[in-house]
């Protein structure tokens, strides 16, 4: 783990959120390879779970919502961690993250156990005496059910169907560890999906499936895999089931998402607080009803750092460590490089010409710097999947050669057949 949060820092895919004064614990930052890594992932996302369906539906709500959403919702009364403190050290812990009766630093007294609210608050108005407390949203789903009765009036809708939203959330962790997978700041990939309460184990197993198939062809291993059910004594206040698909990080098993059945709690909730209704009507069987809710919920930070943990591999060529990061090549930063031989007898030219083609179609590279061998490991170490060298061969029969990353065999093909070669190969969607 500390040599892939390393190699994050050193080559621009995360950093400490305002690193020069010191960081902020809990905040991160995705920097040039990082972004795009994340920007690949919810893509990816966003076209398998909603584009590629005829009943799914987007949404992109408000960050900040009226306090009584979360008045409704439960989360004012329920959302809440139970902390205690050592006497000695002054550290605070989560009650439930404790398997003894002593500070797990120091050994020391813990205090009595409190309530503490994990919403993020802020304050809202013109003037401090006329301000109002608000919160950070805690999740993104909320907005889905409080824009409910609005969505299914301005589209043609029929159960079932899906409403998505890819987005921020906060909260107000109180002991932000493992890098990026437990954090204040996250990026949730929801989905509320209204069915029939008579087909909702139907729509459930349907979504465990589905959501199984996403990652494996992100390229996250199988074997670091799994999923696990939660115990009716243990499920959300909201919930009649849950499952979560937890993957094997280094510092051991973590939950990535959850599936959940929600029943008719949230629609129910904002109904009666709300005074609005927000039943659906059927017009084909005449009737009325709340639609019973299934809900696979993903974290963006947590699947990305499981795509990086997959991807990272060290191995020994010629007696040289390679570090190599073995993206999925849809999920690569980079796509492709491109690499002239030397930067003399016009190969930069024809290099820099070529990369500018290819950057119109997907993410590219240009790198003249240092010998070519070295240029391919630098292209290794950020996971770029194919690496184009331009030779002197190029300027006799426009051909170029193919470097692979994980296979570090070449091959040889005419330069304008590059573009769909490597689009066919990397493309979030399908390509023919």
């Amino acid at each position: 783990m500390e040599k892939l949060v390393s190699l994050c820092k050193r080559k621009g895919f995360i950093f400490q959120s305002s690193g020069i004064y010191g960081g902020i614990n809990g905040c991160w930052d995705f920097g040039p390879l990082g972004v795009e890594l994340k920007r690949n992932l919810k893509e990816h996302w966003w076209y398998t779970f909603v584009l590629s369906r005829d009943n799914m539906l987007g949404l992109d709500a408000s960050i900040i919502m009226d306090p009584q959403v979360w008045v409704a919702s439960g989360h004012v009364e329920q959302f809440h961690d139970v902390l205690v403190d050592c006497k000695e050290c002054k550290k605070r812990f989560r009650q439930d993250h404790l398997e003894g009766e002593q500070c797990p630093e120091c050994g020391g007294e813990l205090s009595e156990p409190r309530a503490f609210n994990s919403m993020l608050s802020t304050r809202m108005g013109v003037s401090d005496d006329s301000a109002v407390e608000a919160y950070l949203r805690p999740e993104t789903c909320q907005a889905i059910f409080v824009d409910f009765k609005d969505i299914c009036s301005s589209n043609r809708v029929k159960i079932p169907f899906g409403i998505a939203q890819i987005g921020k959330s906060f909260r107000n962790e109180v002991n932000p560890r493992n890098f990026i997978f437990r954090s204040r700041e996250f990026e949730q990939m929801e989905i509320e999906f209204f069915c029939r309460e008579e087909e909702e184990e139907k729509w459930f197993e349907q979504w465990q499936q589905d959501i199984w198939s996403w990652y494996l062809d992100i390229g996250v291993k199988e074997e670091k895999l799994r999923w696990l059910e939660h115990p009716k004594e243990t499920l959300a206040h909201y919930s009649k089931r849950t499952v979560d698909v937890e993957y094997k990080f280094p510092f051991g098993w973590g939950e990535l998402q959850g599936l959940a059945n929600r029943g008719v709690y949230d629609l129910t909730q904002h109904s009666k607080h709300s005074g609005k209704d927000l039943s659906f009507f059927d017009v084909l069987n005449k009737e009325r009803y709340i639609p019973t809710v299934i809900e696979p919920s993903a974290g963006a930070d947590r699947a990305t750092l499981a795509v990086l943990c997959d991807a990272y591999a060290e191995e020994t060529v010629k007696d040289d460590l390679r570090v190599v990061m073995r993206f999925d090549p849809k999920m690569a930063p980079i796509k492709a490089a491109v690499l002239p031989l030397v930067k003399k007898h016009g190969l930069a030219e024809i290099a820099d010409t070529l990369e500018k083609r290819l950057r119109k179609k997907f993410t590219t590279y240009y790198d003249h710097s240092g010998a070519i061998g070295r240029r391919y490991r630098r292209q290794d170490e950020i996971g770029t999947p194919f690496c184009i060298c331009v030779d002197h061969q190029t300027k006799e029969d426009e051909t170029v050669t193919i470097r692979h990353r994980d296979s570090m065999e070449q091959d040889r093909m005419p330069m304008d057949e590059v573009d769909a070669y490597i689009l066919k190969r990397v493309s979030i969607r399908d390509v023919c």
